[in-house]
Formats: C-alpha cells, structure tokens, sequence
C-alpha cells in the first residue's frame, strides 16, 4: 500500500473511532480494537516514511 493510501485509511480509521467512542464509551471492545487497527497503520505508514 501506498503512502498516500496509508493516509487516506489512517484518517477514515481515526474518524470511525471517534464516532464509536461517542456511541459506545472509550473503554468498549469495538473502540479498542479500531484503536489497535489505527495503531498498525500509523506504524506501516512511518515504515514507509524512514
């Protein structure tokens, strides 16, 4: 995946978990796992920055 790509999903993933965190609380199991797959892709998106 492309960097440009890589940014594109790291904000839509940011975005549904602000949402979520609004409906559910920030403690709820869909948050935390939307919070872990927003990690990954921050970390894939600097692997390709270096």
């Amino acid at each position: 995946m492309d960097k440009k790509t890589l940014f594109t999903n790291i904000e839509r993933c940011r975005e549904e978990m602000l949402a979520l965190s609004e409906k559910h609380g920030l403690n709820s199991n869909v948050v935390l796992a939307t919070s872990k797959r927003l990690d990954e892709l921050i970390n894939d998106y600097l692997k390709k920055s270096s």
